[in-house]
């Protein structure tokens, strides 16, 4: 998670929102990615699709089985709806995103019966940092 906070920093230097991700394998980081959306001109860009399609790009794969996804802020619908369709199988998230969250905050979309993969949640890890940069993003964006 350290990794992807300092992903979400490099995000926040080039001016898109804070938020960077990780995905691991067998303890090797397999891929990386931050929000870039703004600067891709491309609205899925977000860290963790963006992470997601290193990975799957390195293992030359678009499932990824048994990858751990680290990224720093609660997964939106779009992103959940990819590391399903990736096959990940773990996903650790920072802080919540009480608008836009599907995990905990708004869908609870790991718990839904309709999809044909479940995916393990862990959330909270490093949220106050993870919370900070956001808070600290547009703070200075006001």
């Amino acid at each position: 998670m350290q990794r992807a906070l300092g992903l979400a920093a490099q995000a926040a230097e080039a001016g898109e929102v804070p938020v960077g991700a990780v995905v691991v394998q067998g303890g090797e980081v397999i891929g990386e990615g931050f929000n870039q959306p703004i600067s891709a001109s491309d609205p899925s860009a977000h860290a963790e699709v963006m992470a997601m399609r290193a990975a799957a790009r390195q293992q030359q794969n678009y499932r990824l089985p048994g990858a751990t996804l680290y990224v720093t802020i609660e997964p939106c619908t779009m992103c959940f709806g990819t590391l399903i369709h990736a096959r990940i199988g773990r996903v650790v998230y920072g802080a919540t995103e009480p608008r836009a969250g599907v995990i905990t905050s708004q869908l609870q979309l790991p718990e839904q019966n309709f999809f044909n993969h479940k995916v393990q949640v862990e959330g909270g890890v490093l949220a106050e940092e993870a919370g900070a940069l956001l808070k600290d993003f547009f703070r200075k964006r006001r």
